[in-house]
């Protein structure tokens, strides 16, 4: 175990959950915590270190949402675009209205290939579509392409995996480069994300965390036939803690988008909860207190996979928290943010 600052509140909870992966909270450059803990190969006993990289799932739906803005800002595309003019795929029965902005927001109504709202196990997926096949955006489009509306474009928010893949392969054809290479060019390189990527699991680079999943016995199974062999626009890349501090610091910056454009990702075009004041802008989570926003956040969630990481506008606060368990993240998460 590395500790660097961590509070002691915050070390009970990461000891009582039995916590594995990273955590790093920065005020602007200013180191605030800093914790390593668990195993990134629990077989060889191998320690995750503060360079370790950990998938984040849906975390990266933002990097999916950045490089749509980006194609956006050279008139390549417009958020108003219509899916059918900028894809050259047939849907037979989507919606000709669905707009990169319906996709982008979660509000096109399209049906999804894991529905969260009526499916509880991604492993389910994979059992008559075998994942170690499921590598590029287009191998999913089976999974979805020929099924009917959800719901109708714009009725309301729908947290939709397949919107994203859409949103992938409209990168690719838009540019021409295949998403992963879209991505790492102008969205890793640019951010100065040395370590990130979309990398595959029959192939991972060192210090590359495995996934774990615990069962109630005490057993355990790594996540390596539960999720896709390789991730895509809607989850599954790497990152290191320090990456994704390096993300948000070159978002803000404006390093990756102009100002407006950076607006226009941050904009919380749709409320998500109606518990919380919480909403949804382009690929990232808003919440807002008093009518002003406190925190720009993304989270993801596999089997084997647990991502929280958000930025506090007021305070210049950036917290990651990655795990290779299932679960832990949130938790570690919250108790952060309490400080």
């Amino acid at each position: 175990m590395k500790m660097h600052l961590i509070n002691e509140k915050v070390t009970a909870i990461m000891k009582e959950i039995d916590f594995s992966g990273n955590v790093l909270v920065k005020r602007n450059n200013e180191l605030l915590q800093h914790y390593s803990n668990g195993f990134s190969n629990r077989t060889h006993h191998t320690l995750n270190n503060e360079q370790t990289r950990f998938g984040i799932a849906s975390g990266c739906k933002i990097f999916t949402a950045v490089a749509i803005c980006q194609l956006v800002e050279k008139d390549q595309v417009t958020f108003e675009s219509k899916l059918s003019d900028v894809l050259d795929m047939p849907f037979p029965h989507f919606d000709e209205g669905i707009t990169i902005h319906h996709l982008l927001t979660h509000t096109a109504g399209i049906p999804d290939y894991f529905d969260e709202e009526v499916m509880k196990d991604f492993a389910d997926l994979w059992v008559n579509q075998p994942m170690y096949l499921m590598r590029y955006g287009h191998n999913f489009l089976p999974l979805f392409q020929h099924e009917p509306m959800k719901l109708a474009v714009g009725e309301r928010f729908h947290y939709n995996n397949a919107g994203y893949i859409l949103l992938g392969l409209i990168v690719e054809q838009v540019s021409g480069k295949g998403f992963d290479e879209y991505v790492t060019e102008h969205v890793f390189k640019r951010a100065g994300m040395e370590q990130s990527g979309y990398f595959e699991l029959d192939a991972l680079p060192s210090n590359t965390a495995l996934g774990y999943i615990d069962e109630e016995d005490g057993s355990w199974k790594s996540n390596i036939y539960s999720v896709p062999v390789k991730g895509g626009a809607d989850g599954g890349a790497f990152v290191t803690v320090d990456d994704m501090h390096h993300f948000w610091q070159a978002l803000m910056k404006f390093e990756l988008l102009n100002p407006e454009m950076t607006q226009q990702l941050l904009t919380p075009y749709i409320h998500t909860d109606d518990d919380y004041d919480r909403f949804y802008g382009y690929g990232v989570w808003i919440d807002k207190r008093d009518d002003i926003i406190s925190k720009y956040h993304v989270m993801g969630y596999d089997p084997g996979v647990s991502f929280h990481s958000a930025f506090y506008p007021e305070s210049g606060v950036t917290s990651v928290v990655c795990s290779n368990k299932s679960e832990g993240a949130f938790d570690v998460f919250k108790e952060l943010e309490k400080l």
